[in-house]
């Protein structure tokens, strides 16, 4: 019986996934439980296991394409089975706006003292043009391929804004074609690449050799792989959505360093994050509206602390959860971050292990930042950013001491969060880390 295979739903945010890897190719036997493809989600990359043993019948769906969660992505059943009559599932870009509602022949009544909104909203809206087709003969594309060059830069004069052979040909001489000096080789590599030899040659004033080619090949576009595409539209939607605000605070690490110190040298393997994050836990017991979220409408107020920490990675920045952190000590908060940061690493998390957080942290201690701002998680209220720890001259009374100082940033979202909880919460974290008697007793328990 010929079963098909399923894009999983890997967490209750995932609306879509692509395949980076099929592990199985078609005509392969395949086993229960064995790995059929590689999945890439927003946060990780999560291995797809068969529910069923049977043969790989088909691939309907390739390396790259992202496609709806439940999308059927090939068939799995025996050898000279027929397959369905399945059309393949459109690409997840295609299917995400919904089709326009038909238009009404009646306005809404305005609202007193909205006239003028009355009548933006009464107006049609033109709908976008359509982009112009490019026309060009068949012969304007065979001179314009033999030379490498991008004829859709050249305005036609044939019917209808065709390109016809002489287009492209006075195209050629006002740029100077004749004169430019092309290695063989050059000239290949960027046929291959479809470059424009026009857009590299630099007047014609030196001979075009592959190394330039292949600066120019490093230099084209290149598609966002889809981490930093949700990315980029998370945070997006974060800094338009939400009014940041911003209140930073100077901390005196001496007391928390040296009670880290101290219990490391007893064995522990407590990071400066590890105390951060313990001291914005306990603060957020005692400010539960900071680890609160609103959509502008409602506010929600959350009964745990799912703490986020951000993680940097070559392929982006990813959020791991420490669930119920306001449950744990400081030394299960540190292990569980160390395991989630490992696995963060190695590509492992789990959809669950990257979703929920009701407050974050951004620590970029390690990379000498004496300062910086954050931008808010979707979903959350308020992060951290924690800076370097920097030795600096500080007033002690009538005294200057060399200090390690630490600057800490909190980004509030201002719909939920006023200037002045916003500076009472970041000053309660400073006072936390800057308290040795408490740190005492958290690293001995």
């Amino acid at each position: 019986m010929v079963t098909p295979i399923v894009m999983p739903k890997f967490g209750q945010m995932t609306e879509e996934s692509a395949i980076v890897e099929w592990l199985k190719k078609e005509g392969d036997p395949v086993a229960k439980g064995e790995t059929l493809f590689l999945v890439e989600t927003d946060k990780s990359v999560m291995e797809v296991e068969s529910f069923n043993q049977g043969t790989l019948l088909k691939i309907a769906v390739g390396v790259g394409v992202s496609v709806p969660v439940q999308s059927v992505v090939g068939y799995l059943g025996q050898p000279g089975e027929a397959i369905p009559e399945t059309p393949a599932p459109k690409p997840a870009a295609a299917t995400s706006a919904p089709p326009a509602p038909a238009a009404k022949t009646t306005a809404p009544a305005p609202r007193a003292g909205g006239a003028l909104a009355a009548a933006l909203s009464a107006a049609p809206v033109p709908a976008p043009a359509a982009p112009a087709r490019f026309r060009i003969s068949p012969r304007a594309a065979a001179l314009a391929k033999a030379c490498v060059i991008d004829p859709r830069a050249i305005v036609g004069a044939g019917p209808g804004g065709r390109v016809v052979e002489k287009d492209v040909r006075a195209y050629l001489e006002a740029r100077g074609y004749a004169k430019l000096r092309v290695s063989p080789a050059a000239k290949a590599l960027a046929a291959k690449e479809g470059l424009d030899l026009l857009a590299i040659g630099g007047g014609g004033a030196r001979r075009i050799e592959v190394a330039d080619v292949e600066r120019a090949v490093a230099e084209k576009p290149k598609p966002l792989s889809r981490m930093r595409r949700i990315i980029a539209e998370r945070l997006t939607e974060s800094v338009t959505t939400a009014p940041h605000f911003y209140v930073t605070v100077e901390v005196d690490m001496g007391n928390s360093l040296a009670c880290r110190a101290r219990a490391n040298a007893a064995g522990a393997r407590y990071t400066v994050t590890d105390f951060i994050a313990e001291a914005a836990v306990l603060a957020l017991k005692e400010f539960p509206v900071v680890n609160s979220a609103t959509d502008g409408r409602t506010s929600r107020w959350h009964s745990r602390v799912h703490l986020g920490v951000a993680v940097n990675l070559d392929q982006g920045l990813v959020v791991p959860v420490i669930r119920d952190a306001d449950a744990l000590t400081l030394a299960g908060l540190s292990a569980r971050a160390k395991e989630l940061i490992e696995k963060a690493r190695a590509g492992g998390l789990s959809p669950d292990e990257t979703s929920g957080s009701t407050f974050s942290i951004s620590n970029m201690g390690m990379l000498e930042v004496e300062n910086f701002t954050a931008i808010i998680n979707p979903g959350e209220a308020a992060i951290l950013a924690a800076s370097s720890t920097i030795r600096k001259p500080v007033a002690r009374g009538e005294a200057i001491v060399i200090r390690p100082m630490l600057k800490l940033t909190l980004s509030s979202d201002h719909r939920l969060i006023d200037g002045a909880t916003a500076a009472r919460f970041v000053n309660r974290i400073k006072a936390k880390l800057e308290d040795e008697g408490l740190w005492s007793v958290l690293t001995s328990s």
